[in-house]
């Protein structure tokens, strides 16, 4: 009678686990979510499962239904250090080979290791860095594994095989890719911010042919294209009833009509590398400029080139370069790439606190049921209460750091290292 019970018991509770999904880089765009999840674990405790991950990616996990799918590419070196114009001295990589690999939601287990293409002498991608950067998006039925200039493949997830494929859209990343697909409707937006071209193109996501196409134009203060690159992922708002696709660049985020591609709005601000997604909330747009670390909230409705005039208020040096923000109802949260974490005023800018946690960030945070996660390359991940006052709950340590940010879906936190993929959550 039990086992029957507990069977009864699966099969009402798999149908709910099914519609938590975290379908894309930051889940909905936020990365807040109300789950309950614990809050302490380690390597011995509330891991329901860790699956090795081969090869080299900071791409996050994504979940839809019962699959995670994270993607990876496997390096083949020479073993020597070779001179790079301009980049100093790097590790010869000869070849890669790009993967998505897909493991069961409820025990890990590897559902599809999918090899997609090989590349002989790839473009150079900084140590730091990976070929398997950009995250994947999901929806029901189709995944799409995106390494940027090193092509884009839409997936069955059902079969694993290739529905399309593009290699075809170009650019010199410079030091690797890093923008994540977005998912609008049937389009499929990708950003390519390299070193010596600029532009934002929507694919067909049902073939995978051009349906748009759109230059940055950017006036940059230099010909130099290392202070041109950027690894933003856009994300598209809601603005007075009309879809807005926010775009971060070096130099400028520029915002256009996500249906055309057409131009709505551009912000000067300086900087290069920034990787932060956009927040939305208040009436205003919060956007990071990248190596300058500055904040910026902008008002929404702006139109053409904006003046400073739109920017509501802006903050400095506790900024971070790589992490996205989170914004929980009227608290604006960050972390600093050195660990300086901050809670702010998202209406003023007003600094409720700022503290030092332990480790340097990549990741970027998530906030879980009231809580903050922040996964450091080191490993340990800080948790903090989501309050005006600074609040330390735990720090948690695995086994090898993590580059890539979390995933929240159901009972569980996601959690990929620089080897494995965790799930973390309770009995």
């Amino acid at each position: 009678m039990s086992r029957c019970l507990a069977l009864l018991a699966l099969a009402v509770v798999t149908p709910l686990l099914a519609a938590d999904n975290w379908p894309a880089f930051r889940g909905h765009g936020d990365a807040v979510s109300d789950a309950k999840v614990p809050t302490e674990w380690s390597e011995a405790k509330n891991v329901r499962w860790k699956t090795a991950i081969h090869g080299k990616g900071w791409s996050s996990p994504v979940v839809w239904g019962n699959q995670v799918w994270v993607t990876t590419a496997d390096e083949v070196h020479s073993g020597k250090l070779k001179p790079v114009p301009g980049k100093g001295l790097s590790t010869d990589v000869v070849k890669v080979t790009f993967f998505a690999v897909c493991v069961d939601r409820n025990t890990g287990k590897v559902v599809h290791d999918i090899k997609l293409a090989e590349e002989p002498d790839p473009a150079f991608a900084h140590d730091f860095n990976s070929y398997a950067s950009p995250t994947p998006v999901i929806e029901d039925g189709r995944v799409y594994a995106h390494f940027g200039a090193h092509g884009t493949w839409c997936l069955d997830t059902a079969t694993g095989k290739p529905v399309w494929e593009r290699r075809d859209l170009r650019c010199d990343h410079h030091r690797g890719p890093g923008s994540s697909p977005i998912l609008w409707g049937d389009l499929l937006i990708l950003i390519f911010d390299g070193f010596d071209v600029q532009y934002v193109v929507a694919l067909d996501k049902r073939t995978g042919q051009t349906v748009w196409r759109q230059d940055r134009a950017i006036p940059y203060k230099t010909d130099d294209g290392d202070f041109k690159k950027a690894y933003a992922t856009g994300r598209v708002l809601d603005v007075g009833g009309k879809p807005v696709l926010v775009c971060p660049s070096a130099e400028q985020t520029v915002a256009y009509d996500p249906a055309t591609g057409a131009e709505r709005w551009r912000l000067t601000h300086g900087g290069m590398n920034g990787s932060a997604r956009p927040v939305a909330g208040h009436g205003l747009v919060y956007l990071t400029s990248g190596h300058t670390r500055q904040l910026l909230a902008v008002k929404e409705g702006v139109s053409g080139a904006v003046s400073r005039d739109a920017v509501a208020w802006q903050k400095e040096r506790i900024v971070p370069t790589r992490p996205s923000l989170l914004l929980l109802g009227d608290l604006l949260f960050m972390v600093s790439d050195d660990g300086i974490a901050s809670c702010l005023d998202a209406k003023t800018g007003k600094v409720y606190w700022s503290e030092r946690l332990p480790g340097e960030y990549t990741a970027s945070p998530v906030a879980v049921g009231g809580y903050l996660y922040f996964p450091s390359q080191s490993g340990k991940t800080a948790v903090v209460r989501a309050a005006t006052e600074f609040e330390p709950v735990a720090t948690n340590e695995l086994a090898a750091g993590c580059m890539a940010s979390p995933a929240v879906a159901g009972d569980a936190l996601f959690l990929r290292t620089k080897t494995h993929l965790y799930c973390i959550a309770g009995k």
